[in-house]
């Protein structure tokens, strides 16, 4: 297992992933183009943030995109944890906490003072994860507008 960093050349075995992701998402919906135009955005950027990769024999079987932002509360820059996901095939292997470790280590390295994930209200199994990676529920509750 290697994790790496993400490059252009990624992105359609990324939009694979991501279409497997916003379909089990009950907010999201699988746009290829739309996913396109998203992951060329952040690795063009790296001040907007960077995506992760774990690979298995050459293949992406995971990914991880952490995005930065500046938290007035804290003074200092912080990250959210957005498009978690390991291919079903792979899950229960350690890949997703190899990659979450690697995240957790990069948002270090980046002077990342804390890490800010959403995951669906049902989806349990994701929770007790983050819960076994140090993550806890906030106080705070999402709420968004589209525009």
């Amino acid at each position: 297992m290697e994790i790496s960093f993400a490059t252009a050349s990624d992105i359609p075995a990324l939009c694979e992933l991501l279409a497997l992701l916003f379909s089990q998402e009950a907010d999201f919906q699988p746009d290829e183009e739309a996913q396109r135009r998203g992951l060329m955005r952040i690795l063009t950027n790296p001040d907007i943030g960077l995506i992760l990769v774990a690979r298995e024999d050459e293949k992406i079987v995971g990914m991880v995109n952490l995005l930065f932002t500046i938290s007035t509360a804290l003074g200092q820059r912080v990250a959210l944890l957005e498009d978690f996901i390991v291919a079903p095939t792979h899950r229960g292997h350690g890949i997703g906490s190899q990659l979450l470790t690697k995240t957790i280590e990069i948002a270090r390295l980046n002077d990342c003072h804390r890490i800010t994930l959403l995951s669906d209200l049902s989806n349990e199994a994701a929770q007790r994860f983050y819960r076994k990676h140090r993550f806890s529920f906030s106080a705070m509750i999402p709420m968004r507008v589209l525009l």
